[in-house]
This record gives structure tokens, C-alpha cells and sequence, in this order.
């Protein structure tokens, strides 16, 4: 089949970029809040098993229609199902993406905005970061000016390409995540009285298993493997047949369980040693953990460093969201694919400003639930749009889509034994399904 697009240069390079994808703030940001308020270790291990039973078969479905088709996420359906209405999954993908992407990338700019304020000294033992960050999160010139620039790079990157773009992006971006997540979380372990936190997030108390904890857990490996979106359909799309996308799977579900993993070992042991409380909810990163560090020695060097691979981390996510954008506008016009970028980009952006304002300026706007612009745009996205999506992925490939080409198209490239195949279907046919489920109506209020 003749090629319209760029592909990845080597299976390295399309598992790191995929990995990217699914690294992104729902296992730095995300995970140690959510541990934290549902008994770190407990939850840990729910989550875990979530992500082999639920997330990872969802998530080999959407490589499967990406090979399969060689094309977007729209026409992947279209060249599987044609005539039929599957391709509005695709679509449904695309929106996604664009309006999760545009808020999205206001958390990004408050992660340059820390930076930028712990380079040039604003940040200290002393800062009350809990009025350091609602002031900075109101100010709408900071808001908006970090915002644009964390698209600007995003941009950037995915306008390049695949192979030249954001390949190459996470290849050195990537390792270098890992390797900073290692030394940070070395520091952390070797405080005096850090084994309390290694306790809180390893060793697992039953006192906390409740129905919710459950259900968090589930919904935390659901996101982090950026399931749901179509956003793996288009990455697989530029995939190689000799390339194994079990195995593939399994080392993108490793990477994301490891940097989760490390994220919480970089954070409980601080946290614990300094006396404050896991449960912090969503401004640990940004309240509690800069406040932790600030009593360490080299405290604030060491959190600018972390903040750097909460950017590397969140980055990587937002070049996939663009991308599966992208590779549906330039479909066989890779000559427009720069122009189409900063268009769509830039579209992003300005539609983003009210979720940058909704903290400040725009704080008096409610909408669903009483909920600002923002936290309406999260809820929508992450309780409705992404399990919706991930339901329609598992149900076409279980059911609209034969066996036999699902089979021959997943076992392409692998020497694994084909009874990995026949449990991945069975996961993907009624676990993964029912699973879903559960979460989208737990995501709605009605469970």
C-alpha cells in the first residue's frame, strides 16, 4: 500500500513516543493525588491489576485498527467498516483531543510558570505556595502568556513529523525522564524516616478498600494509557508489520506502571518526613510538594529539576493529541502538514483561553454542576468523551470486526503463543467492555 504519511524509524522509537503519550500527568500528577487520598499502596495494586485487565487490552485494540488500516484515525474505521457509521468514532477522537489538548495545555503553562519562577528565585523555604499558586493560576497574563508557550513547543515539535519530530522528541526526552525520576527518587529514599513513605505506597492496608477506592483505580488506568481518544490508532497507523504489538503493549504498560512507581517514591517519602499528609489532593504537586522540597537541602534545585519532568511528561502527551489532529487534515497532503499544525495549534490555543482565564478573570462563569470553565471541560472530556471512546474501540473490535482478521493482524510480527491472543480477546470482548462501563457511569453520577 502506497505510504501518504511518515512512519517511525524504529520499534524503540514508536514505543517511547507512545509511552510519551500515555506519560503524561495522570501518572505524575495524577497518580500520587489519587494514591494519596485512597491509601497509597491499596490503590497501587488495584491499579496495577486495571491496567493489565482493562486499560492494556483497550489499548492493543486501538494498535490493531491502526496497522490494520495504515491511516487516521477517521479513515481507519472507514477502510475497516466502510459505508458504515464507525468512522464517527474516529471523529469523536479528534474532538476529543482538540478540546482536551486546549485545556490541557493550561496546566502545561502553569508547569513553565514554575519553572520560570524557580529559575529566577521567586520560590523559597519561605513562599506560601498555596497563595503562590492561586495567585499565579489568577493572573491572566501569566496564565495565558505560559499557556501559549507550552503550544508554541508543542507545535513546534509535531510539525516536524513523525521520525524527525516527535521520534526524535522523545527519544532523548524519554530516557532523560527516567534517569532524572531515579535520582530524585535515590534523594528521597536515602532521608532520614523515608521507609514510612515506601510503606504508605508499597505495603497495602485493607482499611481502605471501599467501592470508590475501586473505582479510582480503575479510572487511573483507563487514563493513563491515553486510551480512548484514538490517539494509539493514529500512532500505530505508521507502524511496520514486522513490529510485535503485544510486546509492544506490554513495554508501553511497564513504562507507565514504572514512572507512576517512581512519582510516588519520589513524592511519599518527602512527604512523610516533613510531616505533612498524603491526601492533598491535586495541589500536591503544586502546593505541597514545592513546599516539601524547599526544606531539603538543594531543595529548590532538585524541585525545578522535577518540574522539568512533570514538562518532559506533559509534552510528550500533548505532541499525540496534536498529532491525531493533524493526521487527519493532511491525509495525503503531507506537503500541508506544517501549515495545518500551526493553524490547528494556534486554534487550540485561543480556544483554550477561557479554561486559562477560568481561575481568575472568568472564576464567576459556572457551568455543569457549578463547575468553572475548566473543571467543566475535564469533567466532560474525562467522564464522558474518553469512556465513551474506549467503550465504541473495544466494542468494534470485538464485534464488528472478524476473528480471524483481528487475529491475523494482532499476531503479525509476534512469536508470541496464540493463547495470549485468545485471552486478549476475551479481555477485550467482555472484561474491558463491562469495565468501561462502570467507570462512564461512575464518571456521570449514577454510580
Amino acid at each position: 500500500m502506497k505510504k501518504t504519511h511518515d512512519n517511525w524509524t524504529s520499534r524503540l522509537g514508536f514505543i517511547l513516543s507512545a509511552a510519551g503519550s500515555a506519560i503524561g500527568l495522570g501518572a505524575i500528577w495524577k497518580f500520587p493525588y489519587t494514591a494519596g487520598t485512597h491509601g497509597g499502596a491499596l490503590f497501587f495494586l488495584f491499579f496495577t491489576v486495571m491496567t493489565f485487565l482493562v486499560a492494556a487490552p483497550v489499548l492493543i485494540a486501538e494498535f490493531v485498527i491502526g496497522r490494520h488500516s495504515r491511516h487516521n484515525a477517521i479513515q481507519a474505521f472507514h477502510r475497516i467498516r466502510p459505508g458504515s457509521a464507525w468512522p464517527l468514532v474516529g471523529w469523536l477522537g479528534v474532538i476529543t483531543c482538540f478540546v482536551l489538548l486546549s485545556f490541557y495545555s493550561v496546566v502545561g503553562g502553569w508547569v513553565i510558570a514554575y519553572l520560570y519562577h524557580g529559575l529566577i528565585g521567586d520560590l523559597s523555604a519561605g513562599t506560601d505556595y498555596g497563595n503562590f499558586f492561586g495567585a499565579m493560576i489568577a493572573n491572566p497574563t501569566e496564565a495565558v502568556l505560559f499557556q501559549g508557550l507550552f503550544m508554541v513547543a508543542t507545535i513546534y515539535v509535531v510539525s516536524a513529523g513523525i521520525s524527525q519530530g516527535i521520534e526524535k522528541a522523545n527519544k532523548y526526552m524519554m530516557p532523560a525522564l527516567f534517569v532524572m525520576f531515579l535520582l530524585l527518587a535515590v534523594r528521597s529514599l536515602t532521608l532520614p524516616g523515608a521507609w514510612q513513605g515506601v510503606v504508605f505506597l508499597l505495603k497495602p492496608d485493607w482499611s481502605y478498600f471501599t467501592g470508590e477506592t475501586l473505582l479510582a483505580a480503575l479510572g487511573q488506568a483507563f487514563f493513563a494509557l491515553s486510551i480512548g481518544v484514538s490517539v494509539m490508532i493514529t500512532y500505530a497507523s505508521y507502524l511496520r508489520d514486522d513490529y510485535d504489538l503485544l510486546r509492544s503493549a506490554n513495554s508501553i504498560v511497564w513504562m507507565n506502571l514504572a514512572i507512576s512507581l517512581l512519582a510516588g517514591l519520589v513524592i511519599f517519602p518527602a512527604v512523610f518526613v516533613l510531616g505533612y499528609q498524603p491526601d492533598q489532593g491535586p495541589g500536591l504537586i503544586f502546593v505541597i510538594l514545592p513546599a516539601v522540597f524547599a526544606k531539603l537541602p538543594l531543595g529548590v534545585p532538585l524541585f525545578v529539576v522535577f518540574m522539568v519532568l512533570v514538562l518532559f511528561a506533559t509534552l510528550t502527551s500533548a505532541f499525540s493529541m496534536l498529532e491525531n489532529i493533524v493526521a487527519v487534515l493532511a491525509y495525503k497532503k503531507p506537503h500541508t502538514r506544517a501549515r495545518y499544525t500551526r493553524a490547528i495549534g494556534s486554534a487550540i490555543f485561543l480556544c483554550g483561553i477561557p479554561s486559562a482565564l477560568s481561575f481568575g478573570r472568568l472564576a464567576d462563569i459556572k457551568l455543569i454542576g457549578e463547575r468553572g470553565i475548566f473543571d467543566t471541560l475535564d469533567h466532560l472530556v474525562t467522564g464522558w468523551s474518553m469512556p465513551l471512546g474506549a467503550l465504541l474501540i473495544a466494542v468494534f473490535t470485538a464485534w464488528a470486526w472478524r476473528k480471524n482478521a483481528v487475529r491475523q493482524e494482532a499476531m503479525t510480527g509476534s512469536t508470541l503463543p496464540v493463547w495470549l491472543f485468545n485471552l486478549w480477546y476475551f479481555l477485550v470482548c467482555y472484561l474491558a467492555p463491562l469495565a468501561i462501563i462502570v467507570v462512564f457511569l461512575h464518571g456521570i453520577g449514577i454510580i
